[in-house]
């Protein structure tokens, strides 16, 4: 169980970074041929971040693995301390994405370089969020952690159905993604491209 949760962990991670890379590669985008960006590949990206990530995957970290990894060793508590306050930052920098997307969308002086700024810092607090899981975190859990508990992380990881590979055609985000893919323009999925 403990490869099968890992895996789970890891793919959500790659499923995030896909939709990280695909917001900032549209902001740059717009940044360098001067166009306004598609809106709608925008609000569907940022629909995804509220949802899976932060709601699903961040909160089930916080109770299966961070809590878990407390409660058998004290070598995770600076590292759980530093990953939950950006759990917390983390929503902030979301909710920075929806203010400053609403400006630009709405035409503000300045909308599109307020918007790439907290683009910015949330891909880079995503980056470094990911890799102090996957290089710090992780290895303390498999170290510390028993087969019961990854029994357990497993079995509520698997239940998120990661939206590159639900098997669930139904499964809401499995749907959002393939909604993104044929929304963005490539090379992040295979919309129209911008010289359409």
């Amino acid at each position: 169980m403990f490869n099968a949760a890992i895996n789970i962990i890891q793919e959500e991670h790659r499923s995030l970074a896909a939709i990280v890379h695909g917001l900032k590669y549209l902001v740059n985008d717009a940044r360098s041929n001067g166009a306004r960006a598609d809106f709608k590949v925008l609000r569907a990206m940022l629909h995804y971040i509220d949802n899976f990530p932060e709601r699903l995957h961040h909160p089930k970290e916080d109770v299966y693995v961070f809590a878990r990894l407390l409660t058998r060793t004290h070598e995770a508590d600076e590292v759980v301390d530093e990953l939950t306050k950006q759990h917390q930052e983390g929503a902030q920098l979301v909710t920075a994405l929806h203010t400053q997307l609403d400006a630009y969308e709405a035409g503000q002086p300045g909308g599109l370089a307020a918007f790439g700024e907290a683009v910015d810092a949330f891909t880079e607090a995503m980056w470094q969020h990911m890799a102090l899981e996957e290089k710090v975190l992780l290895p303390l859990a498999k170290k510390y952690l028993t087969e019961a508990d990854w029994v357990e992380i497993a079995e509520a990881f698997g239940e998120n159905g990661d939206p590159r590979f639900s098997a669930d055609a139904g499964n809401e985000f499995s749907a959002l993604f393939s909604r993104i893919v044929t929304l963005a323009p490539p090379p992040i999925g295979v919309g129209p491209s911008a010289e359409s």
